[in-house]
C-alpha cells in the first residue's frame, strides 16, 4: 500500500461491461486506479439489462474501497466525488428508492419500438423534433416508461422516481434525486430542448413529472457523502458530490473536448461521439443535448454495435485466442480482407439510420477467406458505420475541426487506422485513454474550483496521432457497404 496525500478528487464511471475508477491529484497525475467486469443481460433480442444495485453501486462501493486499499488516502483528503455511467438509461424506483427492476439501458435496448411509433403518431415526429432537439429513437427514454406503464402497470404504480444510471448512483450517495440536463435532453418528449426544463405538454400519459428527478447542471453539487453511504464506501461523511453525467460526455471532458468543432470519439462498447457546438445543430439523424455547463451545445451519434460486435467475434469464432492476438492476425489481412464486406448491425442501429430492425451480414464470402479476415471485416464494418456518421456531420456543415479518441478500443491500432481511412479523418489519441472515470475526477476538480477548463491540456497532453492512408480499395469498399444495406435490409427484416 502507498501512502498518498494531499487534497485529491474521486471519478467513477459505470460502463457497460466494466467499471472504472481514479483518484486523482491536484495536478492530475493519478495516484490510484482501479476496474471491476460486469455483464450485460440480454433477457431476449434487442434487450439490455443492468441490475442497479449490484452492477451499479456494487461496483461503485468495491472500487472506492480498493483505491482507498490501495493509495492510503486519508477519505478526508478527497474534496470531491464526480460519477459517470451509460446512459440514458430507464429505471424505475418505490417511495424508498428501491429499484423495481433491472436498469433499461440505453440506446442499444429497442424494446420500446411500438411505443415510439404510437408517440409519433399521435404527436407529429416535426412537433417532437421542434420541441424536443430530437427524434425519438431507442435512445430516447420517455417511450420505454411508456413501456413500462402498458406492459407492468403492476410495477408502474409502485413508482415513485424514474432515474438513469448515474442518478441512482447519486442518490445513493446523497439521497438526492437529480439529474443534469445534458442526460435529461434524452428523455424526449419530456424535456423541452429552449426551456432547458422538463415538459408535460407533449405527452402527460407517460408520467407524472414529479417522478422525474431535480434538474442540474453536472459540475453543481448535488448533495454531500450521507452517514450511510459513507459507511459503505469509506468515503468521508460531508463529501461534495456533483450532479454527475453520462460516461460519454465524461469521456469527452478527460481529453480535452471544450471549445465548438472538437468532437470525441469514444471506441468502447460502442462507438459514440460528441461535438461540442457554437449552436444547436438540429437534424433527425443527430441527437442533440446541452452541453455540460450553460451555454452550450452538444451533437452526438452512435453506433449500436461496436466494441460488443469484437466481443461477440471473440467468444463465439476465437475462443481459443484474446484481442491482442486477434488483432494480430487481421492486420495479416490486407486492407479490404479480401473484398469481405460486414455490415455491423447485429442489434440494430441507431445513428445516422435509427432502424432497430437493421441486421448484421457478412457479404462477399469465399473458401479464401479466414477467421482474419473476417475480424478484420468486421472492425472495417464498424469503421464505415463511424463513416456514415461523418459524412452526416458533414451534411448538416458541422464537420469537425479536431478529432480526440479515447476508450479501450484505442488500443486496437488496426481499428483506429480503419476509422481514419474510411472517415478520411486524423484522430488524436491523448497521453490518459482511461475516460470517463477521469473525465469525472476532473468534473470534480471544476465543481470545487480547484481546477480551470483549460487545466485539462496540462493533465491530459497529446501522445500519438493516427492520419489517413491513401488506400485505393476504401474508395469503393465504402460505396459498397452503403449499398448492400440498402438492399438487403428489407430482406433481413422478413427473417424471423
Amino acid at each position: 500500500m502507498t501512502h498518498t496525500r494531499g487534497p485529491h478528487t474521486l471519478g467513477i464511471d459505470i460502463g457497460t461491461f466494466e467499471s472504472k475508477g481514479v483518484l486523482v491529484d491536484a495536478q492530475g497525475h493519478i495516484t490510484a486506479s482501479a476496474s471491476r467486469p460486469h455483464k450485460m443481460i440480454v433477457p431476449r433480442a434487442g434487450w439490455a439489462e443492468h441490475r442497479a444495485e449490484e452492477d451499479w453501486w456494487g461496483d461503485f462501493v468495491f472500487i472506492t474501497k480498493a483505491l482507498l486499499q490501495q493509495s492510503g488516502l486519508d477519505p478526508k483528503d478527497i474534496k470531491a466525488v464526480a460519477a459517470s455511467a451509460i446512459g440514458p438509461c430507464m429505471l424505475p424506483v418505490d417511495a424508498h428508492g428501491k429499484p423495481l427492476m433491472n436498469g433499461v439501458l440505453y440506446g442499444v435496448d429497442t424494446r420500446a419500438t411500438d411505443q415510439i411509433a404510437a408517440l409519433n403518431a399521435r404527436i407529429g415526429e416535426a412537433t417532437i423534433h421542434q420541441r424536443c432537439g430530437n427524434a425519438l429513437t431507442s435512445q430516447s427514454v420517455g417511450p420505454k416508461i411508456l413501456w413500462l406503464k402498458e406492459t407492468h402497470p403492476d410495477l408502474y404504480a409502485q413508482t415513485a422516481m424514474v432515474l438513469t444510471s448515474t442518478s441512482y448512483l447519486t442518490w445513493k450517495l446523497t439521497g438526492e434525486y437529480v439529474i443534469d440536463h445534458y442526460t435529461a435532453a434524452n428523455f424526449s418528449p419530456l424535456y423541452d430542448v429552449t426551456t432547458q426544463n422538463w415538459t408535460a405538454d407533449l405527452a402527460p400519459e407517460i408520467i407524472p413529472l414529479g417522478k422525474l428527478p431535480r434538474l442540474m447542471w453536472s459540475t453543481e453539487i448535488a448533495g454531500h457523502i450521507t452517514a450511510a453511504a459513507a459507511a459503505e464506501t469509506g468515503l468521508a461523511q460531508g463529501t461534495p458530490v456533483t450532479c454527475g453525467t453520462i460516461d460519454a460526455a465524461a469521456e469527452a471532458v478527460s481529453v480535452g473536448v471544450q471549445h465548438p468543432g472538437e468532437m470525441m470519439m469514444m471506441y468502447g462498447s460502442t462507438i459514440f461521439i460528441i461535438q461540442v457546438t457554437g449552436q444547436p445543430v438540429r437534424d433527425p439523424r443527430l441527437w442533440y443535448a446541452p452541453w455540460l455547463f450553460p451555454g452550450m451545445h452538444a451533437s452526438m451519434a452512435g453506433l449500436a454495435t461496436s466494441g460488443t460486435l469484437t466481443h461477440w467475434f471473440r467468444d463465439q469464432l476465437a475462443r481459443d485466442t484474446d484481442f491482442p492476438a486477434l488483432v494480430a492476425e487481421a492486420t495479416d489481412s490486407p486492407k479490404g480482407a479480401k473484398g469481405l464486406i460486414c455490415l455491423p448491425y447485429f442489434s440494430g442501429e441507431r445513428t445516422p439510420i435509427h432502424d432497430p430492425h437493421a441486421r448484421g451480414a457478412f457479404f462477399g464470402l469465399n473458401l479464401t477467406h479466414t477467421r482474419a479476415d473476417m475480424f478484420r471485416a468486421v472492425v472495417e464494418g464498424i469503421a464505415a458505420g463511424t463513416a456514415h456518421v461523418l459524412e452526416t456531420y458533414a451534411e448538416v456543415g458541422a464537420s469537425p475541426d479536431r478529432v480526440l479518441s479515447v476508450g479501450g478500443g484505442t488500443k486496437n491500432a488496426l481499428w483506429l487506422q480503419a476509422t481514419s481511412d474510411f472517415g478520411g479523418v486524423a484522430q488524436h489519441v491523448c497521453e490518459k485513454t482511461i475516460g470517463a472515470s477521469y473525465g469525472d475526477a476532473f468534473l470534480a476538480a471544476l465543481a470545487i474550483g480547484a481546477a480551470k477548463p483549460k487545466d485539462i491540456l496540462d493533465w491530459n497532453p497529446n501522445a500519438s496521432t493516427v492520419t489517413p492512408e491513401s488506400v485505393p480499395a476504401y474508395a469503393t469498399q465504402y460505396p459498397l457497404w452503403k449499398r448492400l444495406y440498402a438492399q438487403t435490409q428489407d430482406l433481413m427484416q422478413a427473417l424471423p
